[in-house]
């Protein structure tokens, strides 16, 4: 639908439509608003946080007889 067709639906609406199209176009608008809040994450932003233990690599005891 182009904007022209879209603009002649919305004012063939009897007045009280042509409000809650008004009122639904406001709602989308602060939705839209409160997704762009969310801050994109940085990469690294947890560099330095996670520590693993140095044997992380090692087979566990529970598999031993596997090997």
């Amino acid at each position: 639908m182009t904007n022209t067709s879209l603009k002649l639906e919305i004012n063939s609406l009897p007045k009280a439509l042509r409000e809650e199209v008004a009122d639904f176009v406001e709602f989308l608008k602060k939705k839209s608003k409160t997704k762009s809040k969310l801050k994109a994450r940085e990469f690294g932003f947890a560099k330095g946080k996670i520590k693993l233990s140095p044997d992380f690599d090692e087979p566990l005891d529970e598999f031993k007889n596997y090997i």
